[in-house]
């Protein structure tokens, strides 16, 4: 069935639920993407505590609502209240995106390949063992995806109970940062909130990135600031780091094109953040 969104009389809507929102990035995307569709769209990011997401979700079936897309901290709480998943947000057990078809919800999850994509742009060595930091909804999607492409996943989180939690399901091998093999990874991913809105905050404090193999990537889910504290000390360690605007963009893109079957370069998405995120 072909979901293209052609232009009516009536602004179609989209939105983010998060608790908080304001510093969400996500409006200026999808909003330059609407413009560069031809489409007299909207898209509105909204403060949503837990208490209120059911309400909020049940909304988003009136017509003339295209979805919404999750952040923290729904990604997870959504699951039962949707009418059905994809397999990708079923088999991670999280959901950024929400797809409204015809008064049925649809829970997705463009994290994971907007993750790969993201990588592939930043020349990530394909093969040797991924480092994967935290165990919440994003975690979940990275080690889901990077175990679909067939690499080793270790997962190191705060907690070791959580991170075994999430290896039970997904795959990999929970492990404290001591317990790492840290001459082997060639991919480290914080796909912790740690660093978010604080240049001094980090994952991981008083590590030697030098332990990392010349050829390793540092990718940082975080995108603001736009250098984070882990990525500036990979990077005076002589290691390529980049920031989450990558995966940002490709996740934002996916969502829209499930939204309005529009497929819009990722470079409108990425040319939407330039400047915002220091």
């Amino acid at each position: 069935m072909d979901h293209s969104l052609a232009v009516t009389g009536t602004a179609p809507r989209a939105f983010l639920f998060a608790d908080p929102a304001a510093h969400s990035l996500s409006p200026r995307m999808h909003n330059a993407a609407f413009e560069w569709a031809g489409i007299s769209g909207q898209y509105q990011a909204q403060q949503v505590p837990a208490a209120d997401l059911p309400a909020r979700v049940e909304g988003l079936r009136q017509p003339g609502i295209l979805g919404a897309n999750l952040s923290l901290p729904h990604k997870e709480s959504v699951l039962p209240l949707l009418d059905a998943l994809s397999d990708a947000a079923r088999a991670i057990g999280a959901v950024n995106t929400i797809i409204h078809r015809d008064g049925q919800l649809i829970g997705d999850n463009t994290d994971a390949p907007g993750l790969m994509a993201a990588l592939d742009d930043a020349g990530a060595p394909d093969r040797g063992p991924a480092a994967v930091l935290g165990a919440g909804g994003a975690a979940r999607a990275a080690v889901w995806a990077l175990r679909a492409a067939g690499r080793e996943v270790l997962v190191v989180n705060r907690t070791q109970a959580r991170a075994e939690a999430l290896t039970r399901e997904l795959g990999g091998r929970a492990c404290a940062v001591a317990a790492v093999s840290w001459a082997e990874v060639t991919l480290l991913v914080n796909a912790s909130s740690a660093g978010l809105g604080d240049p001094y905050a980090t994952p991981l404090a008083d590590f030697a990135f030098r332990q990392l193999p010349a050829e390793a990537l540092v990718y940082d889910m975080v995108y603001k600031p736009a250098e984070t504290r882990l990525m500036r000390e990979a990077r005076e360690a002589g290691r390529h780091a980049e920031n989450g605007l990558g995966m940002l963009a490709h996740q934002a893109r996916l969502a829209f094109q499930a939204w309005t079957g529009h497929d819009v370069p990722v470079r409108i998405f990425l040319d939407a953040l330039a400047g915002v995120t220091s």
